[in-house]
């Protein structure tokens, strides 16, 4: 039996083992796709043409992405053909993005992220004061560790300028309940809704995903 293949994108500036909490019927052969660093002031456009060079090895597959990578699996299934699109703790337009993302453009706020602060979260995990901030601190040291200055920079910024004003074709929309960087009163249907899912349920809710899945991608 010829095996489905599954490529899978994470998150922004978070590193692909982000999906080892995830098994799949042995039908899917599963890819994890990494991300590379980006060139200056280089297009989302030309980026994700680098990516498919480099990474996608088969015709028609099923790519999934969670944040900014459920983004670049939409931009990708505009320049390849694609069995079925997974989004994840994701957007399908830019008019589901929350209100401050427009205002963080318009006025440049995004400058003074302090995206640096983001390759010294070992500091802020030896300083935090509580058990649950520490253990999220060490999730986030675990994951996230794409910590090039240019690739965050750059990353931030398109995120924020990115424009999509009609959904994809042949998608499923997996949405936390409780995302906290896009509030789910924002998203609009088709959507599976994952009750108390937050925004890293990818990596917390991991058994959500291996059951439920193979049910959706048969629908």
């Amino acid at each position: 039996m010829k095996k489905i293949p599954v490529y899978m994108m994470p998150g922004l500036a978070a590193n692909p083992s982000i999906f080892e909490n995830i098994k799949l019927p042995d039908y899917y052969d599963v890819y994890w796709l990494h991300w590379i660093i980006p060139y200056k002031n280089e297009l989302l456009s030309d980026y994700v043409d680098r990516l498919i060079d480099t990474q996608i090895q088969h015709e028609n597959p099923i790519l999934l992405g969670v944040s900014f990578g459920g983004i670049v699996v939409q931009e990708m299934s505009k320049k390849i053909d694609v069995a079925k699109l997974i989004l994840v703790s994701t957007v399908k337009t830019h008019h589901e993005f929350p209100a401050f993302f427009s205002k963080a453009l318009r006025y440049k706020i995004y400058k003074l992220f302090p995206s640096s602060a983001m390759r010294h979260v070992n500091l802020l995990e030896k300083i935090a004061f509580s058990k649950r901030f520490r253990h999220k601190m060490q999730l986030y040291q675990k994951y996230m560790d794409v910590n090039d200055k240019q690739y965050l920079n750059w990353a931030i910024k398109t995120v924020l300028e990115w424009k999509q004003d009609e959904m994809p074709h042949n998608f499923i929309h997996i949405h936390g309940e409780k995302d906290q960087i896009f509030p789910i009163k924002n998203i609009k249907q088709p959507v599976t809704i994952v009750k108390n899912g937050r925004h890293d349920m990818i990596v917390t809710r991991g058994r959500w995903f291996s059951q439920h899945l193979p049910e959706l991608l048969q629908e």
